[in-house]
């Protein structure tokens, strides 16, 4: 998938990623109370929503519903999420953020401490992984009437950052990571919009992370990685 289903203006950044966002000064005429009851309102919704999930499925989880369940307002669900998918991006928003925890902090090879070529092939392995046990969320927060652009995707800024340590010479433009992140997100957003009764998807992730890790060997110039993961 080459980017998380559309960009919010109250999404945080990844993890190491872009530029800090300038202060914004708030009305005065804005209580704390009233944004301390919207932050409740909004975890409270998300809490709701990931328990329709888990009981209705994807395809049973409606706007009005989530109002009912959540014992809310329309008009409070319409704002926050302004679309059916603004739920389910909410919901693949909040895994994405432990995804990329898991990248920036976890254990290596994902983690630091590896060698960049062994990270980005662990990378690869672990994003495709991810993508796939999250299909029905990326699914259905897909909004087709917005651009889904290679450019938004939390991944770029990881496989740039190890393109310029592993290979620096052909990273420098930053295009490279581009065309990566397309290769290794593109194919899973295909299978995301494949018919209900398409084969599972692990034959699929498995042949795409093994051409991953070819990939990004023969890129960064031949780089060693210690075995392949089967």
């Amino acid at each position: 998938m080459a980017s998380s289903p559309r960009s919010r203006p109250d999404r945080p950044r990844p993890v190491g990623g872009g530029h800090a966002a300038d202060p914004v000064a708030l009305p005065l005429t804005r209580s704390r109370g009233e944004r301390a009851d919207a932050a409740r309102n909004r975890a409270h919704l998300i809490d709701v929503a990931r328990r329709m999930v888990a009981e209705l499925g994807v395809d049973k989880v409606t706007m009005d519903g989530l109002a009912e369940r959540a014992g809310l307002g329309k008009g409070t669900v319409f704002r926050r999420f302004h679309t059916r998918a603004g739920i389910f991006f909410a919901l693949f928003d909040e895994e994405e953020q432990r995804f990329q925890q898991r990248v920036m902090s976890g254990p290596p090879p994902l983690g630091p401490g590896a060698p960049a070529v062994e990270r980005l092939v662990a990378f690869g392995r672990a994003r495709l992984e991810f993508l796939a046990e999250h299909t029905a969320l990326a699914r259905a927060a897909f909004d087709p009437g917005r651009p889904n652009l290679v450019g938004d995707s939390p991944s770029l800024f990881h496989v740039q950052m190890l393109l310029s340590e592993a290979c620096p010479d052909v990273a420098a433009s930053g295009t490279l990571a581009v065309q990566l992140v397309a290769a290794l997100e593109g194919p899973v957003l295909l299978y995301l919009q494949a018919p209900d009764d398409a084969p599972g998807p692990a034959p699929l992730i498995g042949t795409l992370a093994d051409s991953w890790q070819v990939l990004v060997e023969r890129v960064c110039d031949g780089g060693h990685t210690p075995g392949r993961s089967q």
